[in-house]
């Protein structure tokens, strides 16, 4: 007897359909590869051991970016990308956590940008160029994408209604807008991030 309750599913089925469902709830139109890599950024972080790799011992993301950009060739690109990587993943499930630290989740965003930026640019014959300057271009979506399935997967939780008003402010998402919305706050961008602490 099948039980509908129950099913198998590898990482990357389970992340597959959480990843689809949050970019048509978010409006998001992705490139069939950029989901891909999506779903796959998703399957390595959920290995611990992935994920120790890619934190380099808690060095700020900005030495990680000066010692990706003095570096050459692959290894700079492995450096970009993993930091690309992290800061999307960090801003996307993990947004809500920076309250408490020296930065904030736009800090992880433009350096995510940047990282996503520089792979784009490169004239380097590679599949996924196209798919890091879609990321670069598009970061705060996917970042909504992220947090979408973190709260699908009640890995973390917006609570906080003044949070989300300061992640707006600072990120402009515009899935935290719609929160905002949802709770009853038009969000005001007149007032704009300086107000923010």
């Amino acid at each position: 007897m099948d039980d509908p309750l129950l099913r198998e599913q590898t990482p990357a089925e389970y992340f597959k359909e959480l990843v689809e469902s949050a970019l048509s709830r978010q409006h998001l139109q992705a490139a069939e590869l950029t989901e891909y890599y999506l779903v796959n950024l998703l399957c390595e972080f959920i290995r611990p051991e992935a994920r120790a790799t890619r934190r380099d011992d808690g060095e700020a993301l900005a030495l990680r970016l000066a010692r990706a950009l003095d570096s050459g060739g692959l290894e700079q690109r492995a450096r970009l990308r993993s930091l690309g990587d992290f800061s999307l993943f960090m801003s996307g499930f993990f947004s809500d956590h920076f309250r408490r630290g020296l930065v904030d989740v736009d800090y992880y965003v433009s350096m995510g940008e940047y990282a996503y930026a520089s792979l784009g640019r490169r004239d380097v014959d590679d599949a996924f160029t196209d798919v890091f300057r879609e990321l670069a271009g598009k970061f705060v979506g996917f970042m909504d994408v992220l947090s979408d399935v973190s709260e699908r997967t009640a890995v973390a939780t917006n609570s906080d209604l003044l949070r989300t008003y300061e992640k707006w402010l600072r990120t402009g998402s515009p899935r935290e807008g719609q929160r905002l919305i949802e709770r009853g706050i038009v969000p005001n961008s007149s007032i704009g991030s300086k107000f923010v602490q």
